[in-house]
């Protein structure tokens, strides 16, 4: 029965890291705000502004879900606390391994919310938008690009996320020549901000006769998505607009009308594009939504107290300038640069299994 103090002393030694995870959601805050949105939409004319509707009832369900997620894991605590004071009381292993399942569980989904209560940045509950570019290298550099879409949409799934195409143009002979994804779900910017960047590849490229290894580059870019368009204004007189009809291999992603809608921001120079949706207007406001996201995530990221003080920076998608490689041969690995965090099953990586990463970024930004 040695097993079972064992575990009774390390859920012990986790209840102060459960109370401080509490204190940090500010639980009694939410559960006021809860009250006071409730009865706000209990007033006469609430539903008269659809909008504002939908804001609350969304802020509630946040909230709620909040609340819920840390409720659930007190029980959890008390019962397998509960569980291991039977299992010593009635003398009785056969409850061993249930309770080695469910504290793996409890242990997991513990640093899950602790993580969750890192994300206090202005945008991090917000929806991503990722932007996946190929640098210098023709085929393989685009064929890494399109792994990487891959590997983002894989996490999306696996953590019951949604994703939307934005704009799509194909890689002349594999992968793609540019890519953009918006990724839903609550703190999804939160944790893919992490992901902003140059990816670096290593391995034996399959477009080359000669087997030879080849080093391939990909920028990522991760912008919060901007559901409040007074937060960031987009002027008329400040953007160019160009129509013109989609190009790339095709296929089914990308349209072949002249509906292609292309914005340029004059005064930053950034631009951003849509060719995916065959309605220009669509099309118009994917470009939109790309570009508030693209200048909400730079005024974030260099502490800008206004959009006027941003200006167009070009990220250097070459060697020097990788966050994250991944080596395929001569051996396999996946390494952080910046927090070096490592993972050798490189399938799984690809498959999607980056929370490691994501999880050791934001405990070193903490």
């Amino acid at each position: 029965m040695i097993e079972f103090d064992a575990y009774k002393t390390k859920l012990n030694a986790l209840r102060p890291k459960l109370d401080t995870v509490r204190d940090a959601l500010k639980l009694d805050a939410a559960r006021e705000e809860i009250a006071q949105l409730e009865a706000e939409t209990g007033k006469d004319g609430f539903w008269n502004d659809v909008q504002n509707a939908q804001k609350v009832q969304q802020q509630i369900k946040r909230l709620q879900h909040k609340c819920e997620n840390y409720d659930q894991l007190n029980r959890s605590w008390e019962d397998l606390l509960t569980l291991c004071d039977m299992a010593l009381e009635e003398n009785d292993d056969s409850m061993l391994p249930e309770l080695e399942e469910e504290y793996a569980r409890f242990e997991s989904k513990l640093e899950e919310v602790h993580l969750s209560t890192l994300l206090s940045g202005e945008y991090d509950a917000n929806n991503a938008i990722l932007t996946l570019h190929p640098g210098a290298g023709g085929t393989e550099a685009m064929d890494w690009a399109g792994m990487l879409y891959r590997m983002y949409t894989r996490w999306a799934e696996r953590h019951g996320y949604t994703y939307k195409l934005l704009d799509w143009l194909d890689g002349e002979e594999a992968g793609i020549k540019s890519a953009s994804i918006k990724i839903e779900g609550e703190n999804a910017y939160g944790y893919l901000k992490s992901e902003h960047g140059v990816h670096r590849l290593v391995r034996i490229s399959p477009f080359d006769a000669s087997g030879r290894r080849q080093t391939s580059f990909a920028a990522v870019e991760v912008m919060p998505e901007i559901t409040d368009t007074g937060e960031i204004e987009l002027r008329d007189e400040d953007i160019k607009m160009d129509v013109f009809r989609s190009s790339g291999a095709g296929g089914q992603k990308v349209n072949k009308t002249s509906s292609a809608v292309r914005l340029t921001h004059i005064p930053t120079g950034i631009v951003v594009s849509s060719q995916v949706e065959r309605s220009h207007f669509q099309n118009l406001e994917n470009c939109r939504e790309m570009l508030r996201a693209k200048l909400a995530e730079i005024k974030e990221r260099e502490h800008l107290e206004k959009i006027s003080d941003i200006k167009g920076v070009q990220m250097k998608i070459d060697f020097g300038s990788a966050i994250r490689s991944y080596v395929f041969m001569p051996y396999t690995l996946a390494k952080d640069t910046r927090t070096g965090y490592e993972n050798g099953n490189i399938g799984a990586v690809m498959d999607g299994d980056i929370d490691g990463f994501i999880n050791a970024y934001l405990s070193q930004r903490a």
